[in-house]
């Protein structure tokens, strides 16, 4: 029972600090609780004073309602006893008597001078550098972020330490927006203590003339005395509070207390101890000054700076001997910029290229940042673990930073430090793709999807249904700039593939087939050709998750003197079943195919120089078969199916060279790479239309 009680003991506080609003108090529980909040101000006010930093005193703004509700409390009690019996206890009367001195006038003009020292001063000062706070810290966020996110993508940091920082900029976030309008209730306090105190004057003096039958004079006195007394009691606790308020606000660029920081600070500047000396002195010898006391000021400062002045020479001086530093004072300043490159060593870490890299503009910054809910970090992290479960490759870790150099709703992808692709998204709009043959018309921005280059529109979010009913396909900003750089990763896939990563792929294989790898790495397949004929697979399409098999039959085909792109050619028979999964569905894949005198003319057309084989394919033939083809591939175009040319093995890879510069989304593959459960179904062939224009041209002569 008394454990449960003291875990709800604040709440038990809270409740009956409300309850002084209403319950009359005794004189001496009042006296104990005057006693209590000023001793617990002088502890807030304390903690506020030794803390490093803001958030190391986060309960500040809740602690700050419930001691005003306190105060509050205790004042509407102390007003009670002063208008109806005329004694509110011991401790407000000798505070009265205190500051009046038998002096009222005087005693009210300093209650006074000390109510506007803290409402004019302390609590405005306090509101506005809260108010300053709040919005720099706020406004920081997205940038401190985009820094946590930087040094976690570029491994300076891990998820644990980048998880903690967020939470902490959180953390400051709150604590500073909650000290914004908790500073409006201590200006609130500070009025209220002001008018509470007009009411116990005026109403004092009118129920003891009128209902006590005291004389004018006689009143004046007993009541301002209790006045000054309940007023005091009540603004030395409250001033503590603003005080402390103040306090917590400017710690933002603290390194320990506040007294730490004031001696550290203060004894790390002996000049300015000795100047201000020298000053004191040259005014005493002023006429007309006060000389005494001047000149025991300047010889005390004077003499303390010369003394820090003699400690920190010291502190120096074992600093370089216990580091064993020439005692040279070039070589104990940093270096410059220019003497740093000096070494051409130091150089060369300016030529460090990031992978991937993504620039946002401002305005984008909360697609980001988590704090405000963004989810791009999260959704890159599925997108590297289904790519990599997909194709057997771990895509390197994507830095991701602002940029000034964009617009506020640009993006630019950089692959290997050279952009790649660019996007311009409207973070409060919805992107709707245009179907084929839309119901109605929906009023947007047009523009060109990113990913696809299909024609869309940005739509407000009030538009997004409509958009759907009538066939559009609603996709949200963070999910277009997503796909755009999933795209254009899985495009330059093979650009990231490199020899680090290729011995990588290599010892996770030797874990699972020791002997395959001792016998054909490096012996038969050098790493140098078997990174390339992983970039040839990747480059294409082609998951290289199954490593073993692309070993076994490479190690083959170069054991038969194969080249690499007919290693490639025999690799890719070998996949047959992943590729056939890859580009058929249901059962079925639908293809364009070559005329047999088209392939007999492409493989005439093969050509070997030292470099190796490649295309001569003559352009009137080169023409006709891309113009056949761009008609054939609008037939692709009700279907889900990626377009795919059938051809023979032979020349797939010089083909698929040749028509990936006109069409990059057109995939080639060949007879052997399909499994026999597929069933093919031709939706056009490409025939040699040079050949019947020869022959409609002779028999036109």
């Amino acid at each position: 029972m008394l454990k449960r009680i003291l875990d709800n003991a604040i709440t038990l506080f809270v409740v009956v600090v409300v309850m002084f609003l209403f319950i009359p108090l005794d004189p001496a529980i009042l006296d104990i609780l005057l006693i209590v909040n000023i001793g617990l101000s002088i502890m807030i006010l304390m903690i506020t004073m030794n803390i490093s930093e803001a958030l190391d005193f986060s309960i500040f703004p809740s602690l700050l309602l419930i001691t005003t509700l306190f105060r509050l409390g205790m004042n509407v009690s102390s007003t009670r006893m002063i208008l109806t019996t005329g004694d509110p206890g011991v401790v407000i009367r000798n505070f009265g008597q205190l500051i009046t001195q038998g002096d009222i006038v005087v005693g009210f003009v300093i209650f006074f001078i000390i109510v506007l020292v803290q409402l004019i001063v302390i609590t405005k000062g306090a509101e506005r550098v809260s108010e300053v706070a709040a919005r720099f810290t706020l406004d920081a966020m997205p940038g401190k972020q985009m820094a946590i996110d930087a040094d976690l993508s570029s491994g300076l940091i891990d998820e644990q330490q980048a998880r903690v920082r967020r939470e902490k900029i959180q953390k400051e976030a709150d604590f500073y927006g909650a000290m914004d309008g908790a500073t409006k209730i201590v200006k609130g306090d500070s009025t209220m203590s002001i008018v509470i105190t007009v009411i116990n004057l005026v109403g004092g003096l009118l129920i003891g003339m009128l209902g006590r039958g005291m004389e004018p004079m006689e009143a004046l006195s007993s009541i301002c005395i209790l006045t000054i007394g309940d007023g005091l009691v009540s603004q030395i606790p409250s001033l503590m509070i603003s005080t402390a308020t103040g306090m917590i606000v400017t710690r933002s660029v603290s390194e320990g207390s506040l007294n730490a920081d004031v001696m550290g600070q203060f004894t790390a500047q002996p000049r300015a101890f000795m100047t201000t000396g020298v000053i004191l002195l040259f005014l005493s010898v002023i006429p007309g000054t006060p000389t005494v006391p001047l000149i025991v000021g300047g010889v005390a400062l004077l003499g303390g700076g010369i003394f820090l002045n003699r400690r920190m020479a010291a502190q120096q001086e074992a600093a370089v001997a216990a580091a064993q530093v020439p005692e040279e004072p070039a070589e104990l300043a940093a270096p410059s910029e220019s003497d740093y490159y000096k070494d051409i060593n130091n150089v060369y870490t300016l030529l460090s290229v990031e992978p991937v890299e993504m620039e946002f503009g401002y305005s984008l910054i909360p697609l980001v940042d988590e704090s405000h809910g963004g989810k791009l970090i999260s959704r890159i992290v599925i997108f590297r673990r289904q790519y990599a479960q997909d194709m057997g490759f771990v895509i390197p870790s994507i830095r991701l930073h602002d940029s000034s150099a964009l617009g506020t709703n640009q993006y630019a992808i950089r692959i290997k430090g050279e952009v790649v692709a660019e996007g311009e998204i409207l973070v409060d709009y919805y992107l709707a793709l245009e179907p084929p043959n839309p119901l109605g018309e929906i009023d947007g921005i047009e523009t060109i999807e990113p990913a696809y280059g299909i024609p869309s529109r940005w739509i407000l979010p009030e538009n997004k249904e409509m958009a759907e009913i009538y066939g559009y396909n609603v996709i949200d900003p963070l999910s277009v700039m997503l796909t755009h750089l999933a795209e254009t990763v899985k495009k330059h896939a093979y650009e990231l593939l490199n020899r680090a990563e290729t011995i990588r792929l290599v010892d996770n294989l030797k874990q699972s087939s020791p002997e395959l790898v001792e016998e054909a790495i490096p012996a038969i397949i050098p790493y140098s050709k078997l990174e390339k004929l992983l970039r040839n697979l990747l480059q294409e399409g082609v998951p290289i998750k199954d490593l073993a098999t692309i070993v076994e039959t490479a190690a083959d085909a170069f054991s038969q003197g194969r080249d690499l792109d007919m290693a490639t050619e025999q690799v890719r028979g070998a996949l047959a079943r992943t590729i056939t999964r890859r580009f058929c569905e249901d059962g079925q894949l639908r293809v364009i195919t070559l005329d047999a005198e088209v392939e007999k003319k492409i493989i005439s057309s093969l050509t070997r120089n030292e470099q190796g084989v490649y295309l001569a394919m003559g352009p009137d033939l080169m023409q006709s078969i891309i113009t056949q083809l761009a008609e054939h591939l609008k037939k692709f175009g009700d279907l889900s199916q990626t377009p795919v040319i059938l051809v023979s093995q032979v020349i797939r890879g010089y083909f698929s060279r040749m028509i990936t510069q006109f069409y990059p989304h057109v995939y080639v593959l060949s007879f052997n790479e399909i499994t026999n459960t597929v069933q093919i179904q031709a939706l056009g062939n490409i025939t040699d239309q040079t050949a019947a224009q020869v022959q409609r041209r002779a028999v036109g002569t």
